[in-house]
């Protein structure tokens, strides 16, 4: 009983788990920018204040994917916490991604499609990386399970210390930090996909955010899984990685990210996997 309900308790305070997350991020970018910044809690003021704005919705299926993005993002991570299949859980973290893409192309706004092509690429740099991860996962453990990371004898940072690495490369991809923010580019394209959502419907594309910061730290948790104090470790040094990344970098465009991804991220992950099956048959 006691195993599984910390994760639910996770699994339904994750929104607000994301929230505090995101309000941290946002002081850490004031503080570097010799800011002050606005208070933790601004996010959920944020939200209060979405709540309070005129819907405005280009067509019901805009507005019903942007629900399903969260909602499917949301089941993602339910099922990674749950200690569920990780491949599952990567592909239904693709459903959740495409279901924003089509989103962007529903409208006729050249922003949003824009930010759909640029969204379109990011999967082409992460997924592939995140698969590899989680096969390397798989031949260590003998099962894509997240339970049996969570159980497994060794931390799989020591196991497997190039795929955390290949991890590290991709994440702020995902999560769409310099210098790899082009799928939103608010600069270029005005936030993209997210342009043309409004009042409480853009509350599913914000809230959908911090899921998926909660979504990406869980990954980076698990490499230290069988050790709680070193997965917050872990935690602790891929935000401040990320957010100083982040804080410090320019905007590189699609073709610079992709090359990145395909000639440094993904060979990483390729040779974390090759080196985990020779030391398996040694």
């Amino acid at each position: 009983m006691k195993d599984i309900l910390i994760p639910v308790l996770l699994i339904l305070l994750a929104p607000a788990i994301g929230g505090l997350v995101y309000g941290f991020e946002r002081i850490v970018k004031a503080r570097m920018q010799r800011r002050t910044g606005p208070p933790l809690l601004q996010p959920f003021y944020d939200f209060l204040k979405l709540a309070d704005k005129r819907k405005m919705i280009v067509h019901s299926t805009h507005a019903f994917l942007g629900i399903m993005h969260f909602v499917s993002l949301w089941f993602a991570l339910a099922v990674l916490l749950l200690g569920g299949d990780l491949i599952l859980v990567i592909f239904l973290h693709l459903l959740s991604t495409s279901l924003l893409i089509l989103a962007g192309y529903s409208t006729r706004s050249i922003f949003s499609h824009l930010g759909a092509n640029r969204t379109a690429i990011s999967i082409l740099c992460y997924e592939p990386v995140l698969i590899l991860i989680a096969v390397s996962a798989f031949m260590l453990t003998g099962s894509f399970d997240t339970s049996s990371i969570f159980n497994y004898g060794a931390s799989l940072l020591f196991k497997m210390p190039l795929a955390f690495v290949a991890l590290l490369m991709v994440l702020p991809i995902k999560l769409k930090k310099s210098p790899f923010d082009i799928a939103e580019g608010h600069q270029e394209i005005t936030g993209g996909v997210e342009l043309e959502f409004s009042g409480i419907f853009y509350e599913a594309i914000y809230i959908a955010k911090w899921l998926d910061c909660v979504f990406c730290y869980t990954l980076a948790y698990l490499f230290g899984a069988n050790d709680p104090l070193l997965g917050m470790g872990l935690v602790l040094f891929v935000f401040l990685f990320i957010n100083g990344l982040d804080n410090s970098s320019a905007r590189v465009n699609y073709k610079q990210m992709l090359k990145f991804s395909l000639v440094v991220a993904l060979p990483i992950a390729f040779i974390n996997l090759l080196i985990t099956i020779l030391f398996l048959q040694l």
